[in-house]
């Protein structure tokens, strides 16, 4: 989300207004099960756990952000998680319609800055997303997703999204809080020394990424709250360095679980095995599913299956 600060807020396009759900097989109507090719019958798909990807617009250049090819693939490793099972997701491309927000155990949210914001009819869609909050329902944002704008936020910096997720992006725009967002060459990623499942059977890795740094955490100041856990840390900038949080995850009032990871920037770094645990990690977790003592294992996805416009 290179410079995202100076771009004007994303508008939704035509195409993006179309509610329908893409798969790694390709386009079907919406509310419609899997193809039966990825192994799912109407039947197992009722009864599995249900993971709901939404993805938002994204004006982003080839290569970056990738936020459909994002979401197929995140469907395609949820799906086919060597050491769990039961898990089904759905992939819409806009709002999804109130069957898909019925079934979800948990929200996932990919695009430039938070999707419910950005798409048609905010409100009504961060009212919708209220209700499945209030029920218990989790929720997990992904890089750019994680950012809201000055226009999103009271001037103090109130937002549902810092309840539901434990912090967020603030965008340059936001008249409370400044994040930073720099590619930087070699970032290294730690996780924190915890016993939280998330955590679970990754590594400390080093990638050319765009890990946002001084992300907004609320009014005390910007400390974490007590029901917020960080997950993973990075010393940004190199010539400032402090441990900045780039993952985190809340446990909620409500009973609901919420996750923030603001990577990756680059498409071609999902194919970073310890990034992309943790982040299924966190998703699996946001759905209240046991994740295991090793985490989340998957096979190396071929990035090109789905459909990037660059890798």
């Amino acid at each position: 989300m290179t410079n995202q600060s100076n771009q004007n807020p994303v508008r939704e396009s035509s195409e993006s207004r179309r509610r329908f759900i893409k798969t790694t097989s390709g386009i079907v109507a919406a509310g419609a099960v899997t193809s039966p090719n990825l192994g799912w019958s109407d039947d197992v798909a009722d009864r599995a756990t249900r993971v709901l990807i939404v993805v938002g617009p994204s004006s982003h250049p080839p290569g970056t952000h990738e936020v459909e090819a994002g979401g197929r693939l995140m469907k395609h490793a949820l799906e086919h998680i060597e050491n769990l099972s039961g898990i089904h997701a759905d992939v819409v491309e806009g709002w999804p319609d109130k069957s898909l927000r019925d079934t979800a155990s948990t929200v996932v949210f990919i695009g430039d800055l938070f999707p419910p914001n950005r798409l048609p009819n905010a409100q009504q869609n961060l009212s919708e997303l209220d209700e499945m909050m209030r029920r218990g329902v989790g929720i997990a944002c992904i890089h750019y997703a994680t950012g809201l704008l000055g226009d999103d936020v009271t001037p103090e910096g109130d937002h549902p999204l810092l309840r539901w997720m434990g912090g967020y992006f603030a965008n340059r725009s936001c008249p409370h809080h400044e994040s930073f967002a720099r590619v930087f060459p070699k970032a290294t990623i730690t996780p924190e020394p915890t016993d939280h499942p998330i955590t679970q059977g990754w590594n400390e890795f080093t990638l050319r990424d765009e890990p946002y740094f001084n992300n907004y955490f609320g009014t005390d100041e910007n400390q974490l709250a007590s029901n917020v856990t960080v997950l993973a840390t990075s010393m940004l900038p190199p010539e400032a360095p402090k441990q900045e949080t780039v993952a985190w995850c809340v446990e909620r009032q409500d009973s609901g679980r919420g996750f923030g990871v603001v990577m990756p920037h680059y498409y071609k770094n999902w194919r970073d095995e310890d990034l992309r645990r943790l982040i299924l990690n966190g998703i699996v977790w946001s759905a209240k599913i046991e994740v295991p003592a090793e985490g989340v294992k998957t096979k190396l996805p071929d990035l090109a299956d789905f459909n990037p416009k660059a890798i």
